[in-house]
């Protein structure tokens, strides 16, 4: 294995804000079927959309956008949405690109998402839905310390039927803990 071929392998992934350049990229997350449907919104953005809801958010006090790189390629968006200032709470989500899958990026976006809402936005909660059935999420949000606060019935429609979604949290005081797992 070459230098750079090792470096880019290991290189550690990193969040950085969205920026309009980006927006290419979440474009195709957003249009891929398979990816949206963990979304819980129906695929097929367009680009034009996307460019305007930027412009619209941009500044905004209760949401923020990530990009998550490595070796100096997208790898995956990450979002801290409806951040409330006063209860000192958001939801986080998150897409891995499918080619990017299985490597470790959504544990070590989810850690960096976290280390951002409870270190510098000082929130109290960082809350998620989850898809009951999507295994491989659930286990990387308990792995980042998540427990589940409750499952809502029939929460969304995929696939031609309703689905259940899994409501998972976790607190600052169980992240910032030392003592945590």
């Amino acid at each position: 294995m070459s230098d750079a071929t090792s470096a880019e392998t290991f290189a550690a992934p990193r969040l950085r804000a969205l920026e309009r350049s980006d927006l290419a990229f979440v474009h195709g997350l957003f249009n891929d079927p398979d990816v949206m449907r963990y979304w819980f919104e129906p695929a097929h953005t367009t680009l034009a959309d996307l460019e305007d809801a930027f412009d619209r958010q941009r500044g905004s006090d209760h949401l923020r956008r990530f990009i998550l790189e490595t070796a100096g390629r997208r790898v995956g968006l990450v979002e801290l949405m409806y951040i409330d200032h006063v209860h000192r709470n958001c939801e986080f989500q998150i897409i891995i690109s499918p080619s990017e899958q299985g490597r470790g990026y959504a544990s070590a976006a989810t850690r960096g998402a976290l280390d951002f809402a409870f270190r510098a936005l000082n929130l109290h909660k960082v809350w998620l839905l989850v898809d009951t059935e999507n295994a491989a999420a659930v286990h990387v949000y308990e792995k980042s310390g998540f427990a589940v606060e409750g499952v809502l019935r029939q929460e969304f429609f995929a696939d031609g039927a309703y689905r259940d979604a899994t409501r998972m949290a976790i607190f600052a005081d169980d992240y910032l803990d030392p003592t945590r797992t």
